[in-house]
């Protein structure tokens, strides 16, 4: 009497059959999963810019309605920037306080300075400081430029269309490690119409505060994408999004 083995594995067949499917699936979903992604990211930096924006309608409000200063007064070894404080020094060693920026007595805690869409981790970002210090970029003509006097925003003809704060970066050619050779995207801390600092990373599109306090996405000037680093898409926000004529008082 003779007993036929069962048979309890895989052919060759059937497993290759059996990894292509898992292929084709994972395949399926994966653009499901970045597309989810990417709205979590817009999510929170929508999120971070409304706290800002509250924070900055609190600050006008206790300051006869004028716009704070880019930049303050050089103590400690560093300099005072509206988004706080920067030691001078080598790039990607600096300390950094953000405590002592503008707007941080008008925040409930931290957390809401930097966006997830600013990849800090990848081979091109070049740090400001030891650590990843702020993704936002101000208005310099609500600042009344690099030494301001601040405009008054209860006197802005629409500020509901004049950004206030928007997702911002540049791309840095002359500070080691970067180079001419070696381009590499950094975040920054202003906007303005002459210089392409604002950074369109959520779908060719840049998360805005505006000055009536609403937030929501812009798109880029016609032909002004950096094309030193053309997949990162920094460039400059259309100028009537930033230059508003103050109504006479």
């Amino acid at each position: 009497m003779s007993y036929r083995k069962k048979h309890t594995g895989f052919t060759l067949v059937e497993l290759l059959v059996v990894i292509a499917i898992i292929a084709i699936l994972a395949s399926l979903l994966l653009p499901v999963l970045s597309a989810a992604k990417r709205r979590v990211h817009d999510t929170v930096c929508k999120g971070n810019l409304r706290q800002l924006s509250l924070a900055g309608q609190m600050y006008w409000s206790d300051n006869e309605h004028r716009a704070f200063a880019y930049r303050g007064e050089s103590v400690d070894g560093g300099d005072r920037f509206w988004f706080g404080w920067l030691e001078r020094g080598g790039e990607g060693v600096r300390r950094f306080d953000l405590a002592k920026g503008a707007l941080h007595p008008y925040l409930v805690g931290d957390g809401v300075e930097t966006c997830p869409s600013l990849a800090y981790v990848d081979a091109r970002f070049k740090l400001k400081a030891t650590g990843a210090a702020f993704g936002y970029g101000y208005n310099l003509h609500l600042a009344g430029g690099l030494a301001g006097p601040g405009v008054r925003i209860d006197r802005l003809a629409k500020p509901g269309g004049t950004v206030f704060l928007a997702d911002a970066a540049q791309v840095n050619t002359f500070q080691s490690p970067a180079s001419r050779e070696n381009p590499m995207l950094e975040e920054f801390y202003y906007l303005n119409d002459p210089e392409p600092t604002a950074h369109f990373r959520h779908g060719k599109k840049a998360a805005a505060a505006f000055c009536d306090g609403h937030v929501s996405q812009a798109g880029f000037e016609k032909g002004s994408i950096d094309d030193r680093m053309p997949d990162q898409w920094v460039g400059r926000l259309p100028g009537e999004l930033l230059l508003n004529t103050p109504v006479e008082p």
